[in-house]
């Protein structure tokens, strides 16, 4: 008897991997290993969480009504082109399950986001990598990856694991050298963090073009992780293909009423983003006053490499006193670890472990 079988290609997928949560043996865990949000979600969010407890029975809006014209009021945007999700990976697949097949080809810079190439090999694209420069997303190289079969290009702006940055002028010159029939998708799931005046999200250039799509989550500042709750900013015709496609309830009630009170609480947001820079920028110059090269990092993480190249040994040992990190051997960086920024007692633990590691004292 044979058994049911996969399309070609699905058993060839690695699935991914979560950052770790466990460290046996050790009675106090400090988790920074998967950029979650330091002070957790705004009490605002808590409670109304908890509020919609209480009608489990009901099935949830399946427009998100409410909360995307609270995204739109928020940043400014039109509500009829945002589209929700559960967590910013929901869009992303369905954006790449909707344009992309057999034959299609999608592009992604060499140490992007592995969400993208997950998508894509699950609908029988080819995912081509294009060389980065310093950690950093070269347009160039993204644009010279790109062939007429290709119908869709992913840029995580900052990025993931990296936490580089590209500037608003080379996110331009890539939608204008790029096909009018091929999307862009600009994952800007970091942009609340992001400070710098040559950045842009990406939301402007969905408005000016029909074939560009801006993806953001509430995973990372808001907090609110846990309950997956993404959005994705479109053109008209995009989001009414998102839409025909996605589930007709993909995002619960409790989601979709704490990510209205986190929006509603920037005060929160503001005090998240201050905090992380703060203890960022700690993490970056002590790492550095013992000698462990850092990337730039413009998110809630670092990306560092182990001064003696042993990224496996060095996870093991921070892990046998509680401090967990990811390991970034997917993303083709071997000899390179990200820490999140966590909380300070998890931020202080963990420099004091490097320190005494691999300081001269």
């Amino acid at each position: 008897m044979t058994a049911p079988t996969p399309r070609p290609g699905i058993l060839d997928i690695k699935p991914y991997v979560p950052g770790s949560s466990d460290a046996p043996g050790v009675e106090t865990v400090y988790k920074l290993s998967s950029n979650e949000s330091a002070l957790g979600a705004s009490p605002a969010a808590i409670e109304a969480y908890e509020a919609a407890s209480s009608h489990l029975e009901l099935y949830p809006d399946g427009g998100c009504v409410e909360l995307r014209k609270k995204i739109a009021g928020t940043y400014g945007l039109n509500a009829d082109r945002i589209v929700c999700g559960a967590g910013s990976d929901e869009i992303l697949q369905l954006l790449t399950r909707a344009y992309a097949g057999e034959g299609d080809n999608i592009v992604q810079s060499d140490h992007g986001f592995l969400v993208y190439a997950l998508a894509a090999k699950s609908c029988g694209a080819e995912v081509r990598f294009a060389p980065e420069k310093n950690l950093t997303c070269d347009i160039d190289a993204m644009l010279a990856a790109v062939d007429d079969k290709t119908k869709l290009v992913f840029i995580a702006n900052p990025n993931n694991p990296t936490g580089t940055y590209v500037p608003e002028s080379e996110i331009r010159r890539l939608r204008e050298e790029l096909r009018d029939d091929v999307l862009l998708v600009i994952d800007a799931a970091y942009a609340e963090y992001m400070e710098t005046p040559d950045y842009v999200d990406g939301a402007a250039l969905v408005e000016e073009n029909e074939n560009v799509v801006m993806t953001r989550t509430f995973s990372k500042i808001y907090g609110l992780a846990a309950v997956r709750l993404g959005w994705g900013y479109c053109p008209a015709p995009v989001a009414d293909v998102l839409n025909r496609i996605r589930g007709p309830f993909n995002v619960t009630a409790a989601a979709q009423a704490a990510g209205a009170a986190a929006l509603d609480d920037q005060h929160f947001v503001q005090r998240n983003r201050d905090f992380n820079r703060k203890e960022r920028e700690i993490i970056v110059q002590r790492l550095g006053g013992v000698g462990v090269e850092c990337a730039p990092s413009f998110g809630n993480f670092v990306l560092f490499r182990a001064p003696d190249g042993d990224a496996d040994g060095l996870q093991a040992y921070l892990r046998s006193k509680g401090v967990i990190v990811r390991e970034v051997g997917a993303y083709k960086l071997p000899e390179w670890l990200r820490v999140s920024v966590g909380s300070p007692e998890g931020n202080r633990l963990f420099l004091e472990l490097m320190e005494s590691r691999f300081g001269n004292g």
